[in-house]
């Protein structure tokens, strides 16, 4: 394909549905870390059986299927839930099907979440409200056998390669399966679509104060959500424009059309199999007239030879904090997952905001707290996911800047006139106190509380 007809096939994926005039909906995603507070590894028995009995018990089609024959996803039809394991069998994920009312998903994920907890007791599991899991050390931290995932975890192993990249490799290509998060999706209009991105870049640092839920216990307890740098300093961030924040400015759509035009593909499926490769541009990927991908099979590597295809842009995934989906919706995907008394507070942050993004916008632009002093959005961040606050930021007036965003946060939910604004307790509380579930979490280790108390509270609903 030319180039001109590469950025028309992005425009059709990616800008085309949000033209599409319809009822706006809100999409939740909630990642929970199953623990064996036996301090052993999760025994994928235990998994597998209750597997068994959540779908009998909500009438669940199963989905997908391992090499196995284990079930890891299955779909509700009455309302389009799903229930699946992400990346692993060590972390559960409830995905709720598109509806109006954050009431109506906190509902269903209370129910499901209840009946996974009242499963697990006699086998003294639980699942909790942690960004990381607290067994990750103990737990077996395998990808579930499918191709799709053992995929996703050759790529991410095979930063040993890219000795020639000058950036930093952690060594955790198994993060996907001991991180948790929380996402939300929200339908967005074509008109709006650059003001939202732009502006909820922005808001990121902010963000980071209040949700931060990701601590490497032992490791570095000074980064409280490590989330971002196991994502950008992983094989997904060779192209730093595949994931985390937007380093530029975001004023038209011909600006995200042109920043996706610069993220890269790693995979493609051909004949059933899912291919990794070296990251390539999406422009240059169809420049090649032949590339190799390489898939495992009874643990051997097997190397293939591929032409792309113009329907090969659907590979194209990336991981943006901001990420405009095919669906014609953002997903916001930066924040941790909550303790469970907390879950909708993520949902509900977003929901509320994108209601009033022009003021957020002008809030944030005449900010002198975090803006304007030589930082821009991506170093903000990079500074406020950790346990001490830059010597540059005033530590009052940041927080008077949370409190009017939460202020503006609940203006939003309540002009939608469904009471959503009572999941915004929590963060008022948070921006009180001037703390996250990650830095409650290590101050109650130092005051000598256990881990399994932790564990236990951030489970409660």
């Amino acid at each position: 394909m030319t180039r001109e007809e590469v950025i028309c096939r992005l425009y059709d994926r990616f800008i085309h549905p949000t033209e599409q005039k319809r009822e706006s909906f809100i999409g939740v995603e909630i990642e929970m870390p199953i623990v064996n507070l036996n301090n052993e590894a999760v025994d994928f028995a235990v998994v597998h059986k209750l597997t068994a009995a959540f779908l009998e018990a909500f009438d669940f089609t199963a989905t997908g299927f391992d090499e196995e024959g284990q079930v890891y996803s299955a779909v509700n039809s009455t309302f389009g839930d799903v229930f699946s394991y992400d990346c692993s069998y060590n972390n559960m994920e409830f995905s709720f099907g598109r509806e109006k009312d954050l009431h109506d998903i906190h509902k269903r994920f209370k129910l499901y979440y209840g009946f996974a907890q009242d499963f697990f007791k006699p086998y003294n599991y639980t699942l909790t409200g942690m960004g990381i899991n607290p067994n990750r050390k103990i737990n077996h931290n395998i990808p579930i056998e499918n191709g799709r995932y053992k995929m996703l975890f050759n790529h991410l192993s095979s930063f040993s390669k890219y000795f020639y990249i000058p950036m930093f490799f952690h060594r955790y290509p198994q993060f996907g399966m001991f991180s948790s998060a929380s996402q939300v999706q929200l339908d967005v209009d074509f008109d709006k679509l650059p003001e939202i991105i732009d502006t909820f870049n922005k808001l990121e640092p902010i963000k980071a104060l209040l949700f931060s839920n990701s601590v490497l216990l032992g490791e570095n307890e000074d980064l409280l959500c490590c989330r971002d740098m196991l994502w950008q300093n992983s094989t997904h961030g060779i192209n730093p424009h595949n994931v985390g924040m937007y380093d530029c400015e975001i004023n038209s759509v011909d600006d995200i059309l042109n920043y996706i035009s610069t993220t890269s593909i790693y995979c493609v499926e051909r004949n059933g199999k899912y291919l990794n490769f070296p990251p390539v541009n999406i422009l240059e990927y169809f420049a090649h007239d032949k590339l190799t991908g390489e898939y495992t099979e009874n643990g051997k590597r097997i190397f293939v030879e591929f032409r792309p295809k113009p329907d090969d842009i659907a590979y194209l995934r990336t991981f943006k904090f901001e990420d405009l989906t095919y669906r014609g919706t953002i997903e916001y995907r930066s924040a941790c997952c909550q303790p469970i008394g907390d879950v909708m507070t993520v949902a509900a942050f977003h929901l509320g905001l994108q209601g009033k993004v022009k003021e957020l916008q002008n809030l944030l632009d005449s900010d002198t707290t975090l803006y304007h002093h030589g930082y821009n959005a991506v170093e903000l961040r990079k500074q406020l996911v950790r346990k001490e606050l830059p010597l540059t930021v005033n530590e009052d007036a940041l927080y008077d800047l949370v409190s009017k965003v939460l202020e503006l946060c609940r203006e939003g939910l309540a002009y939608r006139g469904l009471g959503e604004e009572i999941y915004l307790e929590p963060l008022y509380k948070r921006a009180e106190n001037r703390t996250n579930p990650a830095k409650e979490m290590l101050s109650r280790l130092q005051n000598g509380e256990s881990m399994e108390a932790i564990i236990s509270s951030y489970a409660e609903v």
